[in-house]
């Protein structure tokens, strides 16, 4: 399992299906497993049994409660199905409330904003180190998770498209042309992780961890945040690089579940992996398009 990904790395039951493909007698398509069943009991069935053996259709993930690759699709766009319909809510309140009351409507949804904010931020995190360090999976844990992002998301977005008209469709677009590339690039094996790749931005990570800690106590005294200007910039080019990595990790995680026949509720533990890294990614993209119209 990829190294650099805090989630599926102290998963052991995903991390064996990275190293391992199907075994002998419990292939998916149920082929050694049916040969299996016939070698061992050839001398009890007659010959309409064993060829009624053969006319049954092959196995599917399903029948053997192995993950499939649409399980782990299904739990994705769910996850992040959640987050955006939750979300997209959230960010156009103060518009919806504006129209409807004015000026008054108008604050009234900024004010939600904030504190779906503040909800989503306490509860993202206290949910999200749940399905982080839970051994089994749990769906509605994972899109409970997905319910606070979304409130984050929402939160946030709304405040800075009230700053910045258009910057939540901006940043959108942004974090679905990087995905879809990385995507792209992981399928065609142009991107990869590897093993001095993932050391490296588990440093990159910590030290923007440390970096992130400092600039909040900063801004607190200060009032100034470090993050402004050719700083941010630079920083906020370096944490999408970073997502962008987890992501392609994420993906190579999908496909080796799925070729590992893991059990199908680790469908969800996927999503929840790609839906931490799409969130990090949107959030440093909608940062940098902030910074970037700010110096207009």
């Amino acid at each position: 399992m990829a190294r650099h990904n805090v989630i599926f790395g102290r998963d052991q039951a995903v991390q064996q299906g990275r190293h391992s493909g199907p075994q002998f007698g419990t292939s998916p398509q149920g082929g050694a497993r049916g040969q299996t069943q016939w070698s061992s009991g050839f001398e009890q069935q007659g010959g309409d049994q064993l060829e009624a053996m053969y006319a049954r259709p092959a196995a599917t993930g399903h029948d053997t409660g192995r993950m499939t690759m649409r399980d782990a699709l299904n739990a994705i766009t769910a996850t992040l199905g959640v987050i955006i319909i939750v979300g997209t809510v959230v960010a156009i309140s103060p518009y919806v409330l504006g129209f409807v009351g004015g000026e008054t409507g108008l604050q009234l949804g900024l004010l939600l904003t904030g504190v779906a904010t503040v909800i989503g931020v306490v509860g993202g995190l206290v949910t999200g180190l749940i399905n982080a360090f839970k051994k089994v999976p749990s769906a509605a844990l994972v899109l409970l998770y997905a319910l606070f992002e979304g409130l984050l998301l929402g939160g946030i977005s709304g405040a800075m498209e009230y700053v910045y008209s258009g910057i939540a469709l901006q940043a959108v677009t942004g974090t679905l042309l990087v995905a879809g590339t990385v995507l792209l690039f992981q399928h065609l094996g142009i991107l990869r992780t590897s093993p001095a790749m993932n050391r490296i931005i588990a440093i990159a990570m910590v030290a923007y961890l440390i970096f992130g800690l400092v600039n909040i106590g900063f801004l607190l005294i200060s009032g100034i945040s470090l993050r402004d200007g050719w700083v941010g910039l630079a920083i906020g080019g370096l944490a999408v690089v970073m997502a962008s990595y987890c992501l392609v990790g994420d993906f190579e995680d999908v496909k080796a579940s799925v070729n590992g026949g893991v059990p199908r509720v680790y469908a969800w533990r996927c999503a929840f992996g790609i839906a931490v890294s799409m969130v990090w990614l949107y959030i440093e993209i909608l940062r940098i398009i902030a910074i970037l119209r700010g110096n207009d």
